[in-house]
């Protein structure tokens, strides 16, 4: 590893050739070697970009999170509307 490595910023579509890349059979530290890239920073992209499967089909780290999010935000509204019930119900 004789590459000096500054700070990168990648754009997802290099990111996800790097991950056709990696499933078509290329190991992680040929990619590395090849585009200049830190493994770490390949685990990373793999993690992140690798489905978690569900229900309503598969999802990726990245979508999970979002969902969780707005999940989390569905469930505070519900709350705040069944105390609003509560105080009209008693009037």
């Amino acid at each position: 590893m004789g590459h000096k490595r500054e700070g990168k910023k990648y754009n997802d579509d290099f990111k996800k050739t790097i991950m056709d890349l990696y499933q078509a059979g290329n190991s992680i530290k040929d990619l590395s070697s090849e585009y200049g890239i830190w493994e770490v920073t390949i685990y990373k992209w793999l993690k992140a970009f690798t489905p978690i499967s569900s229900e309503e089909g598969p999802l990726t780290p990245e979508e999970l999170a979002k969902v969780q999010k707005e999940n989390l935000r569905l469930k505070q509204e519900l709350d705040i509307l069944k105390k609003a019930m509560t105080i009209f119900a008693k009037k």
